[in-house]
């Protein structure tokens, strides 16, 4: 309400009615400061006491407002100024409200008096006028401005008092505050009224605009008492595909041509070479025909394609090895993940055609992913023609329809040595002669002319070794001392020269006690065979009585005897000791002293941090010990501010490996503890650990290969059982691999994680502790029992991420369906092309009996064989229904749910080959179930993810029928 914009009489009521005695308030006609005519009301009885004189505004309605600001602009005369004006002379006046919800008032009513109406405040002048001219009085104008609240009816009155002044009311002007409709931080916040106080702040929540959303919640501004926004929370920002304009009030669709892939305060960018936006508001841009992009490019990236063949591949034969040598393709594609496939062709010149080369083909450094053009082959067939082609490709090559680009040579090998002998063994022995046998080498390359045996006794110089020739696969060596051990190696010879030497294995000839014990006991028989007289009989009885009795108690114990006979490793097997568990000490530091070795921190060199630990980094560096070469070792520290409780847990790792010495079990190099930091010391291993290591490495290894990494966990874990360790953590994650390709057990600390907390979800609740769900043993799980039993659980799993190149065991099922899934007997089907024998090992090892479950020792004997005997690993797991029902790969959609083949093919994302399937008569799901791999690359799938992903997806379908049989059954 603003008094200065009305134009008629305002009307308002006045107290006592004006031109009775008490001449009360009256209204005339005025002027402002601009001389402006307005309407005012003026009261000027000075001269009688007790002045009691009110106007009251019409009714004034609150519009939802809580607290009222009231303007008013006056003048007053000041009292001295008049003459013989009593001591009753007021320069102030009183400013009252009333609320009412609805306009009720009356001449009477409210009544004329502080209660009910409500006081604001005495009003007093800041400048009273005095002085006289001869045009008048001269006004001095005051404005003061009041408030008050809070007010809850629908409307309100207000009341100006005099009691005894001369003063004219010249404006009035009743407001309320609000903070207006505003957009702010990407998000709309409407008009606000103020709070009841003056110090309120009142909370307002925005909305987004549209296409933006909320980042941080909740989005709000405050209100003040004075209509300002302030203290805002929360923002929103532009959708992805949308990008801020006008100030941020907008969020505009990015145009063609532009994209924007994340919810940021950035512009749209525009599309990167060989992409296109199909529409506005793009989050990408998709690749234009014949280019395309990995799922770890950034989307900033140019879209690139397939590299261009390979040039100028030269060949160097040497024997039945080749060296095989090129130049770069001319075109990268735009990439620079460029890397080279070698695709082997056995070529015999029969009507059969060449076909590709089988798992003894040595290829160095590898046969896929090689990062430089070259490569060393070794292990060829001698006078065999074959064909190599170099394939290059680059990380969008498995999304290009046609096979990669290559070049190709043509050799032929030439004649050459005999492969190594890998099997010899013991036939008999004597105190002076040791019978020995051997297999034929693996590849001849020719007829065998001979064998030449070298041996010498183990504690002589190898250079005083014997050489035998003999050319059989069978020799008597004597002329030996008696109870002596000796190592033997063996050579065959062709016409191209001799082969290399076998692995030295040791055997020992008997003592004169063992031969004299073994003639006693082959006595009865000569004896018998002779028919001797009665009295030689009663003399052979005595002997047999003699002989038993020494058999039974005076024979020495000839079990280390017998142990050498299966000795095949580079040294003797020491005295076996007990694992002692460092938590047992009273003081967990004289566990460290005892075990582990003290290192001056002045002969370790960090070089580099290479990764971050549970208790600090792991850093790579050099160890330069007195006496001793400088060796490449891994620095593990423990980090600043530690507790002494994680100072010993960190240290119990090292009192642990401490304890162990075996070629497959990670080597405490010692720690540094009178220093800081506090350190651990290892050997290095350059591959870092296994399942990452066979991640970055897929296919790229021949199963023989692979078998010999498990056979190398399985000795290193039959090191730790003998000695009474159980693991609880056996994963390929906890596997390194050295440059040799040697694994060895690592990572001793689970017993940290099976009390503290952690966050990682490998390892995830179970009565109480922290389990790594999917390697762990049933009953590890249920009850906490956790054996070398449960150890070779974990080694099955292990054995599945190997024969699978490191991926997830039961994918991304969750721990508890995993629990489930095993409770009723389903186990993990086996990896592609993973030979039947280990799959049948992984079950053994997974035995719901831990008693059923086999001993790490009889792994190792059963890996031994099948690596002496590379034949049992050609055969293939058949997909069938059984006891141990193989989980079904959840990714691999359900064959039955497709009328076609081709809307198989299109399901399983690789549709380019419908044409392919169809012309060589796979049209049907009963034909394309029985497809091998031979089938796929008949039908023209030349990318090796593409061949995995088909001939998985086969694979389940064959099981899935094969269920499906049995149910009908």
């Amino acid at each position: 309400m603003d008094s200065t914009t009305a134009t008629a009489e305002l009307g308002w009521t006045v107290y006592p009615v004006s031109g009775s005695s008490d001449n009360s308030w009256e209204e005339v006609s005025g002027y402002d400061e601009n001389m402006n005519t307005i309407r005012t009301y003026q009261v000027c009885n000075v001269f009688d006491n007790n002045q009691n004189n009110w106007v009251r505004t019409k009714y004034i309605r609150r519009r939802g407002a809580q607290r009222i600001h009231v303007e008013m602009k006056f003048s007053v005369r000041d009292c001295s100024s008049i003459p013989n004006v009593p001591g009753s002379c007021k320069e102030t006046f009183n400013l009252y409200y009333y609320e009412s919800d609805a306009d009720t008032a009356t001449r009477t009513s409210p009544a004329w008096m502080e209660n009910p109406w409500i006081k604001v405040d005495t009003i007093a002048a800041d400048e009273s006028f005095s002085q006289v001219d001869l045009g008048g009085r001269v006004m001095k104008i005051n404005t003061e401005v009041r408030s008050f609240g809070p007010v809850s009816r629908n409307g309100f009155y207000l009341a100006f008092q005099d009691y005894g002044g001369c003063m004219s009311l010249i404006a009035v002007r009743v407001f309320y505050r609000k903070c207006p409709r505003i957009i702010t931080n990407g998000a709309l916040f409407q008009e606000t009224l103020s709070g009841a106080e003056s110090t309120s702040l009142v909370a307002a929540r925005g909305v987004c605009i549209p296409n933006a959303e909320e980042v941080d919640v909740p989005i709000k501004l405050y209100c003040n008492g004075d209509g300002e926004w302030m203290v805002p929370i929360g923002r929103c920002m532009c959708k992805a595909g949308n990008e801020a304009v006008e100030n941020g009030t907008v969020c505009r669709a990015c145009p063609s041509g532009f994209f924007k892939p994340t919810q940021k305060d950035e512009p749209c960018m525009q599309c990167p070479i060989n992409s296109r936006t199909t529409s506005e508001g793009a989050m990408n841009c998709v690749c234009r025909n014949g280019y395309y992009r990995t799922d770890s490019d950034p989307l900033q990236m140019p879209c690139t394609t397939v590299p261009s063949a390979p040039q100028t591949v030269i060949s160097s034969v040497n024997e039945t090895s080749v060296m095989l040598e090129w130049m770069p393709p001319r075109d990268s594609g735009g990439r620079e993940d460029v890397v080279f496939n070698i695709i082997c062709k056995s070529c015999g010149g029969g009507r059969g055609g060449c076909t590709r080369c089988g798992d003894n083909v040595q290829f160095l450094p590898r046969q896929l992913g090689l990062t430089e053009p070259r490569v060393y082959i070794s292990d060829l067939l001698a006078h065999t023609q074959y064909t190599f082609e170099v394939q290059a490709v680059n990380g969008v090559s498995d999304q290009s329809p046609y096979s990669p680009q290559y070049a190709s040579v043509n050799i032929t090998t030439n004649q050459a040595a005999p492969s190594t002998v890998s099997i010899m063994h013991q036939v008999s022995r004597t105190v002076d002669s040791i019978t020995l046998s051997w297999s034929q080498p693996d590849q001849p390359n020719g007829v065998i002319l001979d064998y030449e045996l070298h041996y010498y006794e183990k504690d002589q110089s190898e250079y005083n070794a014997t050489a035998i020739r003999s050319q059989t696969n069978t020799v008597v060596i004597r002329g030996l001392k008696p109870g002596s051990i000796y190592v033997f190696q063996v050579r065959a010879r062709t016409v191209a020269g001799f082969g290399r030497y076998s692995g030295k294995l040791y055997f020992q000839t008997m003592t004169e006690e063992e031969y004299n014990t073994s003639i006693q006991e082959k006595l009865p028989l000569i004896i018998g065979s002779a028919a001797a007289g009665l009295v030689f009989l009663i003399a052979v009885v005595v002997i047999i009585i003699v002989c038993n009795r020494r058999r039974g108690f005076d024979r020495p114990d000839s079990e280390y005897t017998d142990k050498l006979q299966h000795y095949t490793s580079g040294h003797m097997t020491p005295g076996m000791k007990i694992y002692i568990d460092p938590f047992t000490y009273e003081d967990p530091n004289e566990a460290v002293r005892e075990f582990a070795k003290e290192i001056d921190i002045s002969c370790v060199k960090i070089e580099q941090v290479i990764g971050a630990g549970e208790f600090g980094e792991v850093c790579s560096g050099n160890l330069r010990l007195p006496g001793k070469r400088e060796m490449f070792v891994a620095i593990k520290t423990l980090k600043s501010g530690y507790t002494e409780k994680q100072r010993r847990d960190f240290l119990s790792e090292a009192s642990i490996m401490g304890q162990f010495d075996h070629p497959n079990v990670i080597h405490l190099e010692g720690v540094v503890t009178k220093s800081s930091p506090v350190m651990i010391i290892t050997e290095f291993m350059e591959n870092g650990s296994l399942d990452s290591f066979l991640r970055q490495n897929d296919g790229q290894f021949t199963v023989i290969q692979l078998v010999g990494m498990l056979r190398g966990i399985a000795s290193g874990m039959k090191y730790l059982a003998d000695m009474n360790y159980v693991h609880r953590d056996l994963a390929a994650r906890n596997i390194l691999v050295n440059s040799n390709l040697v694994c060895k057990v690592s990572d001793f600390g689970l017993s940290r994680f099976l009390e503290d907390d952690t966050s990682d979800p490998t390892y995830t609740s179970a009565l109480g502790g922290k389990i790594p769900i999917r390697w762990t043993a049933p009953e590890a799980i249920q009850y906490r029992k956790f054996t070398s039993a449960s150890d070779v659980w974990s080694y099955g799993i292990v054995m599945w991420e190997v024969m699978s190149y490191g991926e997830r065991p039961y994918w991304d099922m969750t721990n508890q369906d995993v629990i489930n899934a095993i409770e009723q007997d389903y186990r993990l089907p086996p990896p592609m092309d993973c030979p039947s024998a280990l799959h049948q090992l992984m079950l053994d090892c997974w035995q719901k009996d831990r008693n059923n479950r086999p001993k790490f020792s009889q792994i190792v004997n059963n890996l031994d064989k099948m690596i002496r005997n590379p034949n049992t690993l050609k055969a293939m797991t058949p997909l069938s229904s059984g006891v141990h029902l193989p989980l079904l790969d959840r990714s691999i959609p359900d064959f039955s749910s497709f009328s076609t083949v081709d809307e198989w093919l299109d399901a399983i994302k690789m549709g380019q080959y419908k044409d392919n399937f169809a012309n060589a008569d796979f049209s049907t799901f009963d034909v394309v179930s029985q497809m091998t791999m031979d089938d796929i690359l008949r039908v023209g799938v030349t990318l090796a993810g593409h061949q995995k992903k088909i001939l998985n997806s086969v694979q389940m379908m064959r099981a899935q029928m094969n269920q499906i049989q049995s149910v009908e059954v």
